[in-house]
């Protein structure tokens, strides 16, 4: 061996070239007033821009460069979510909580790259089924809060899309320009993403596609970055795959409404508090076409609430005849604070809500078609437990997440050889 991992099974060719700028194409009128409608709803998590006239000029900027995806890389990852919402692939989906501008590097994007490819080869051997292998990067830089100041009283940090994590009141106001730096990091990280799929695939011998998503949170950003082609809906081409958080999946609200646009495929997280009913009806509103796989549902109970939440959901969706993916988080449930004052998670309760997430679909005779995991390709000591046996005495060591804590490396392949056997059981 040549300590490469083996590469990721394929569903079709790998196409490393870098997306064709499309034409400047207005929306038509139609999908224009469509967009100010969904727009017009109540919108959650938004920060509150000191200067609206700058926030007009970036999006005009914003809406006159070249996608960060291409189009046609959308389509095909629409084709391979089909496969795995029809019972025959996989969903493997990772990376950071929050990227940061700084963070944006190759070296660390070359290791979130590869360790999910080694997941992905772990979870082929364990479960027999193609994988289709999605980051968690090239646009992650918006997160949702819980509250709107910190426990200094200061503004909370948004993502650095829109402010600064730096501990003063002048970092914290939100600057749309911010926006522009994200496209340029996301477009120089998809340049990364594309050279080492080359290397890949000249070195290795195989190709393996991969593709990028991030939460659809910041409207602004999102909306500058639609664009057009042929008939069908737009694409937001900031991304390959987007979701919807727990905190802004309001029925009524403008994220939801503005997702019904798209031709991406798209997620919704389901927390603990999510009703059968409104498992439904985001199943109509966001797949209304009955499209298998434009619609993935990720649930996030945690691994105390799991087994007993998430049975009616899938047995209520399923009876619509909709083919969505069902997609497990296991870290957002699980999150605690050490006595340090650290947010962790702890790899067995990672684990035992992916076990739940698992049995449910084995006594539903439904398929558990994905993971979503927050990770990193570095070496650092965020989560509790794992291989390497990490204490609370270990998190300050390597503690460097923006936001919550990531499986490091070994973690996270452990994670994905022990879902793997709970996976593919049968």
């Amino acid at each position: 061996m040549n300590g490469q991992a083996p590469a990721a099974p394929r569903f079709g060719p790998a196409r490393p070239s870098p997306p064709r700028p499309l034409p400047d194409e207005p929306l038509p009128d139609r999908l224009s007033a469509a967009l100010d409608r969904a727009l017009a709803r109540p919108a959650a998590q938004q920060p509150q821009w000191p200067n609206p006239g700058a926030v007009h000029e970036v999006r005009t900027i914003l809406e006159g460069v070249a996608p960060v995806v291409g189009a046609d890389e959308v389509d095909r990852l629409r084709g391979h979510l089909a496969a795995v919402a029809t019972g025959t692939g996989f969903l493997l989906q990772g990376g950071d909580c929050a990227e940061t501008f700084a963070g944006t590097t190759e070296r660390s994007i070359a290791g979130t790259v590869d360790t999910l490819y080694r997941m992905a080869s772990a979870l082929t051997s364990t479960t027999g089924l193609p994988v289709v292998t999605v980051g968690r990067l090239a646009g992650q830089y918006a997160k949702p809060r819980s509250s709107p100041t910190d426990a200094q009283g200061l503004p909370t940090y948004r993502g650095d899309i829109v402010n600064d994590s730096e501990a003063t009141a002048e970092a914290r106001i939100p600057d749309p320009h911010r926006m522009l730096r994200a496209y340029v990091n996301a477009t120089a990280a998809m340049t990364v993403v594309r050279a080492l799929r080359a290397t890949r695939a000249v070195g290795g011998g195989a190709e393996a596609e991969f593709f990028t998503s991030h939460e659809a949170l910041l409207l602004d950003y999102e909306r500058s970055m639609l664009r057009i082609r042929g008939e069908r809906r737009p694409y937001d081409l900031s991304a390959h795959f987007l979701w919807i958080g727990e905190r802004t999946r309001q029925l009524d609200g403008a994220h939801l409404a503005f997702a019904e646009l798209l031709t991406n495929p798209i997620g919704v997280k389901i927390g603990p508090t999510t009703t059968p009913e409104q498992a439904v009806a985001y199943v109509e509103h966001l797949d209304p076409y009955d499209e298998p796989g434009r619609l993935t549902l990720i649930s996030r109970m945690g691994s105390a609430e799991v087994r007993r939440v998430l049975p009616p959901i899938v047995e209520k969706v399923t009876a619509t005849g909709h083919a969505v993916v069902w997609q497990c988080d296991p870290m957002h449930g699980n999150t605690v604070q050490s006595r340090g004052g650290y947010k962790t998670r702890h790899f067995d309760r990672v684990l035992d809500e992916i076990r739940g997430f698992a049995e449910v679909h084995r006594t539903l005779g439904t398929h558990p078609g994905g993971l979503h995991v927050e990770l990193t390709g570095a070496d650092v000591t965020e989560c509790l437990g794992g291989p390497q046996h990490l204490s609370p005495a270990d998190l300050p060591h390597r503690y460097t997440t923006a936001c919550d804590p990531r499986l490091n490396r070994t973690q996270a392949i452990e994670l994905a050889v022990l879902a793997g056997e709970m996976l593919g059981a049968r």
